[in-house]
């Protein structure tokens, strides 16, 4: 009988101990917008935009000034912020978008996907012990075998193409298949309602179906990604607004109201002291398709300029870091995996092959140094090398350009002429790197690369670009 009794204790303090390993490793939550413009927020200075709770977020956090993605346009953003790395490095250069590519690609429609032997932050994850959830767009594969429940999630609710309506569809003629709303695998389930808010609540009932076990939430909304759609009651809330502007406001308030209702939802549960929570944005606004600014920042969605991969990045941690920091060297939304991974309590020389670094020590002031000194983007022919402060930007149909951004955020005064030297060095080691890159699985049509230019020229200059915006008023 002693024995037994012994036994039952002895599996008590086991199963205790197992219970406070599990509540010492952090709940994760990374918010992820789309398409939104860095000054679209008033952290970042909006006056327009009302984004009270992600304002809050800032506050309580950790505000990035130079926090970057791995890519200027959604799918590359993804591939290397789900696997810690350059995608460029395993042949995912080029948004995937059927009916876009050019037909020599090797994969083309529905196999142009994140492919299957990249470990992705939902495994590393999940081998440390965490449940993981999906919810909003997927966009790294429409293929079954890219799905989110195969690539380390457990759950999911969303789409897995690149955009879709914010409304339920009434019948699914004419709508691409990627862009069916579905429940977990093959259940095609559209909407209850505003699709921003049903992300919410998605992520809202897991926290509460998981809050006595570490849990991963990747929350990637569509907003505010075209068709331009927004209620009737958020349009209201703007009435000195009118067009593509109203509109992008509307859908700000709708996506900062859902990440409220997440964030409400972990402090309710006591779980806010002990979860991460980040908000970050795919790549900059294209201010042509909706009405989205990037100031000061010069160019947008799909160009090299700041304005293109620049983006909004806050991370939360209140049992760990310090809130209302600010932190002014360049990161990157890669360095989201290794963080994650060392904060659930993996050793991070355990990932193999990752380009991004764990943040913790540098936010914290246990290393004073940058995360980077070198950063790489590559589309096709262009490319950017940023060495410390120096930026080279590589173009097609005009001569490399050299900015100082400490001294010139808005790139105006191009230095190459003034540097040579400088240029050709970073010239070479741009080169040397992308010696170390696959050749892209697909590709778009060429006649695409001249639009992306185009767009760069139109948003090229900040005093341009608010007199494109004053149609707005």
């Amino acid at each position: 009988m002693k024995n037994i009794k012994y036994l039952l204790v002895l599996l008590l303090l086991v199963s205790c101990q197992s219970e406070s390993r599990a509540q010492d490793k952090p709940n994760i939550i990374f918010l992820f917008s789309d398409d939104a413009g860095y000054a679209d927020f008033g952290f970042h200075g909006s006056e327009i935009m009302k984004t009270p709770n992600l304002d809050k977020l800032s506050n309580q956090g950790i505000r990035f000034t130079e926090g970057y993605v791995t890519d200027a346009t959604c799918g590359p953003s993804r591939a290397g912020l789900m696997t810690g790395k350059y995608q460029q490095r395993f042949g995912y250069q080029e948004i995937n978008v059927p009916g876009y590519m050019s037909e020599n690609s090797k994969f083309l429609g529905d196999d142009m996907g994140l492919p299957v032997d990249q470990v992705t932050m939902a495994d590393y994850l999940k081998n440390l012990g965490y449940t993981n959830a999906m919810y909003g767009k997927w966009h790294l594969g429409n293929a079954d075998r890219f799905h989110p429940l195969r690539r380390g999630f457990d759950e999911f609710y969303g789409f897995r193409g690149g955009g879709r309506s914010y409304f339920p569809y009434k019948d699914f003629k004419g709508v691409h298949h990627d862009n069916k709303m579905e429940r977990n695998f093959g259940n095609y389930e559209e909407p209850e309602g505003y699709a921003t808010d049903v992300f919410a609540d998605e992520a809202v009932s897991f926290i509460e179906r998981n809050k006595d076990k570490p849990f991963f939430i990747y929350l990637a909304f569509n907003a505010v990604h075209t068709p331009m759609e927004a209620t009737e009651e958020d349009l209201k809330k703007f009435p000195n607004l009118k067009g593509k502007r109203k509109e992008v406001a509307a859908m700000t308030l709708s996506l900062d109201r859902a990440c409220g209702k997440v964030m409400d939802k972990l402090k309710e549960l006591g779980l806010d002291e002990n979860t991460i929570v980040v908000f970050s944005n795919d790549n900059g606004g294209p201010t042509d398709k909706n009405a989205s600014l990037n100031l000061p920042l010069s160019g947008t969605k799909s160009n090299h300029l700041e304005g293109g991969f620049r983006v909004p990045y806050l991370i939360k941690w209140p049992r760990k870091f310090k809130a209302g920091t600010v932190y002014n060297y360049p990161v990157s939304t890669f360095d989201l995996l290794p963080t994650f991974y060392a904060a659930a309590g993996g050793d991070v020389a355990d990932l193999e092959d990752v380009d991004g670094v764990n943040l913790i020590p540098f936010v914290t002031g246990e290393n004073k140094a940058r995360p980077h000194q070198d950063l790489f983007w590559k589309k096709d022919v262009r490319a950017v090398y940023r060495q410390n402060d120096w930026k080279l930007i590589r173009f097609a149909d005009r001569p490399a350009e050299l900015y100082d951004l400490s001294k010139d955020l808005t790139e105006q005064n191009d230095l190459a002429a003034e540097h040579p030297d400088r240029l050709k060095s970073m010239f070479k080691k741009l080169w040397e790197w992308e010696l170390t890159l696959e050749r892209p699985l697909w590709t778009l049509k060429q006649q695409f690369e001249k639009y992306d230019t185009n767009r760069m020229d139109w948003f090229r200059n900040p005093e341009l670009v608010k007199k494109y915006m004053e149609k707005y008023d």
